[in-house]
């Protein structure tokens, strides 16, 4: 059996967080959501997703495919309704294929020919389908990806000189340190992966993920839902966000009710705005509506695309969206619309040139150890043709 997980219209919804991943590689909880369906069902999986991204992400198949949309979260029921389809059976749910079982996928498969033909789920799911899930969604499946990762399995013993709350909700695994910081799991689990470090005086309330390699700084003040992806370091205060992986916040400024994505650096003193001085709905960009949308959400910050970087002292308005290798500095609120490969601020923009994102991105990621490959560097050519038509200075 081969698991392929496929992309819908969230996808475009998602964007510009799924510009350089499908929507099954974003982190919501501790694991990402293809390797949450992988821990279930004991398979490996591969991806049917936009075009620009298959020589990063191939589609394998074989003569028997389960197919899931990869922006589903794996539930108790919904797995068993999943796994007990036969061949060319599907399931759906209010209008959204869920998953499909076929024999064979021809190059012009598409969701949209199986819609309206399978099985309606009775049961309610959980969906990432637009930004604002990955936070609003966060504090359930940290407590889910904790009971996948950690059943069976013993915790690391914290130092003495950590104060705990609720210590049999926390979690550490091995290679964790720090020293004099406090934790309190009264109200969701903790979760302190590999290798990962608090440094002294941080005080983090659950639930919190702090992901593998991951640090973070003196002195920070974290509220859950919170976490903090591999290789990421976390610091001031901040506030129901998630962190893709290998990205910094390691300053003191507030961050609050966020998606960052992989590879992104926030100066020192960065503030979002999360709630607006008259306590009203926040809209948020929406790529393929070309126009701001209703999030139904009174608390939404900020959602940046991969390699973005801002300076220091830099303000986010509420429910700001920055694309892919944009960089952004200056006094004052920038647009809450950035496009990708921004150069500028409130000030002004210019076009953040390709040969020179590449050299960044190159340094970023070898300081991690990890190569700007040739199908990265595709991607990103992509995404700055793709954008072009909203960099309205060119």
């Amino acid at each position: 059996m081969q698991l392929v997980l496929f992309d819908d219209h969230s996808w475009d919804n998602l964007l510009p967080l799924t510009f350089t991943r499908p929507v099954s590689g974003l982190r919501v909880g501790i694991l990402t959501i293809f390797e949450k369906w992988e821990k279930e069902l004991q398979l490996t999986h591969s991806v049917l997703t936009r075009e620009h991204l298959n020589r990063k992400f191939p589609l394998n198949h074989g003569t028997e495919n389960l197919l899931i949309n990869g922006s589903l979260l794996p539930e108790r029921e919904v797995i068993r309704v999943i796994q007990s389809l036969k061949e060319g059976e599907s399931l759906e749910k209010d209008g959204t294929l869920l998953a499909l079982r076929i024999d064979q996928i021809s190059e012009r498969f598409s969701y949209e020919d199986f819609l309206g033909k399978g099985q309606e789920y009775r049961g309610e799911v959980s969906l990432v389908d637009f930004p604002w899930k990955i936070f609003t969604l966060n504090g359930q499946e940290i407590k889910a990806d904790m009971q996948r990762i950690t059943a069976g399995r013993k915790s690391q013993a914290l130092s003495d000189s950590v104060r705990m709350i609720q210590p049999e909700h926390i979690f550490v695994e091995p290679g964790f340190k720090g020293e004099h910081f406090t934790i309190n799991a009264s109200e969701g689990p903790v979760y302190l992966g590999a290798e990962s470090e608090i440094m002294e005086g941080s005080v983090i309330r659950g639930p919190f993920a702090l992901c593998e390699s991951s640090v973070v700084k003196m002195g920070a003040k974290i509220y859950g839902p919170t976490t903090v992806g591999p290789g990421s370091k976390a610091g001031g205060e901040i506030n129901n966000s998630v962190f893709q992986a290998n990205s910094n916040k390691a300053h003191d400024g507030f961050l609050g009710n966020a998606v960052i994505g992989e590879w992104c650096n926030l100066g020192a003193d960065t503030n979002n705005s999360n709630l607006k001085n008259n306590y009203s709905e926040v809209k948020i960009w929406n790529y393929p509506e070309k126009r701001f949308i209703r999030t139904g959400r009174q608390f939404c910050g900020l959602f940046m695309g991969d390699h973005s970087k801002c300076g220091i002292n830099t303000m986010f308005n509420t429910g700001t969206v920055v694309g892919v290798s944009a960089n952004i500095f200056g006094p004052g609120f920038p647009r809450n619309f950035i496009p990708s490969f921004s150069w500028g601020g409130a000030g002004g923009m210019t076009t953040y040139k390709v040969d020179k994102v590449l050299e960044t991105a190159a340094l970023v990621m070898e300081r991690r150890g990890v190569a700007l490959t040739v199908e990265d560097k595709a991607i990103l050519q992509y995404i700055f043709d793709f954008s072009e038509e909203f960099r309205k200075w060119n």
